[in-house]
């Protein structure tokens, strides 16, 4: 039986990414030693980490003055290395959600957080809309897509002052206005890579401004004087990086990696509104096209674990809600197909007219 991807993280990559990576494990580059044991500062491995930056700036035209580096850490160490390189005196939170709240708590470390919006009260079943943002903020911190509760800024936000965004969960799947931002990282493991690497692009004229001694590994200055390479970087996660980033290109860029994910989204939301079994959990205008939540209506909710077996039988693979919040996610980055979301749909037709 065919399986059909719908893992939040780690999740579903492009099945050639996954092979030619296989291949480069068994052998690197006709080397004779496999990717997993290749010294990262062989000759033949410094091409693969200038390939996959160069292509990161062509894919989101990064304009000049910007860096980008591969460090490990997952956004969790970003949520501290961010306020320990960038917050002066005051940094602005938006508070939407699990992850923005746990970036809010390790800033509170370094400097005066002020939440600017929160959508909290509502159990962040909306994105806080036509707020206030304070001139006097060192930056604006959004985490642009939500994977628990499955809402998503699609559109980066003016603001009087620099953002700084958690693209973890929708980096590459969309155009990205580079620069606004003071810096953007991301957790590979949605949409650019297998776990194990993190993705971090920062404004370059910006960096070594805090008013702190940083440890020399928290620096950002440090990785990117030496490369990514001042320690030993996560080699084979950068390599399916690389292959992903490939991928994405000659599937025509981010332009339509955007078009496939609004498709998919509408395919899959279509059938929640017009099925009678399920309704969507969050505000229409701010649905999320990568983490697509859902919940069994009210007068049908003891049937949840019956179409979730009902579902896992018919290959859907990760569909279930974040333990936070229960009911369905269905998270559909880049690699998923319109025939993965369609076996989802009808299997959400097929257990309709069970009932």
């Amino acid at each position: 039986m065919k399986k059909y991807n719908f893992n939040a993280g780690p999740s579903m990559l492009p099945r050639e990414v996954i092979e030619n990576t296989a291949k480069q494990i068994l052998d690197f580059n006709g080397t004779g030693l496999s990717l997993m044991e290749i010294s990262h500062r062989a000759k033949y491995f410094q091409p693969v980490v200038d390939e996959a930056e160069a292509l990161i700036k062509e894919l989101l035209d990064i304009p000049q003055g910007y860096s980008v580096i591969f460090l490990g850490g997952g956004a969790s160490l970003q949520f501290m290395q961010i306020p320990a390189n960038f917050l002066l005196k005051k940094a602005g939170y938006l508070n939407t959600g699990t992850w923005a709240k746990k970036a809010m708590k390790e800033a509170k470390h370094f400097g005066e957080v002020v939440e600017v919006a929160s959508s909290a009260e509502d159990g962040y079943m909306h994105l806080p809309h036509n707020f206030d943002i304070p001139a006097d903020l060192d930056y604006l911190h959004v985490c642009t897509n939500n994977t628990i509760y499955g809402t998503e800024y699609r559109k980066d936000l003016d603001s009087p002052v620099p953002l700084i965004g958690d693209m973890s969960s929708d980096i590459m799947s969309r155009p990205v206005d580079v620069s606004k931002y003071t810096a953007i990282y991301a957790g590979a493991q949605k949409n650019m890579a297998m776990a194990g690497v993190t993705v971090i692009i920062v404004k370059d004229e910006l960096l070594g401004q805090a008013p702190r001694e940083l440890p020399t590994m928290l620096d950002y200055r440090t990785h990117v004087e030496k490369g990514s390479m001042f320690n030993t970087p996560p080699v084979v996660p950068i390599y399916s990086l690389l292959e992903t980033m490939r991928w994405v290109k000659a599937q025509g860029g981010v332009k339509e990696m955007d078009r496939r994910a609004q498709e998919r989204a509408k395919i899959l939301y279509d059938e929640i509104d017009r099925n009678k079994l399920f309704r969507g959990t969050v505000a229409a205008e701010d649905r999320s096209v990568m983490n697509l939540c859902f919940v069994m209506n009210d007068e049908y909710k003891e049937l949840e674990s019956k179409f979730f077996d009902f579902a896992t039988e018919r290959g859907m693979v990760g569909i279930k809600g974040h333990r936070s919040v229960g009911g369905f996610r269905a998270s559909c980055y880049n690699a998923q197909t319109i025939e993965g979301v369609n076996a989802l749909v009808k299997a959400m037709k097929d257990f309709e007219k069970t009932i």
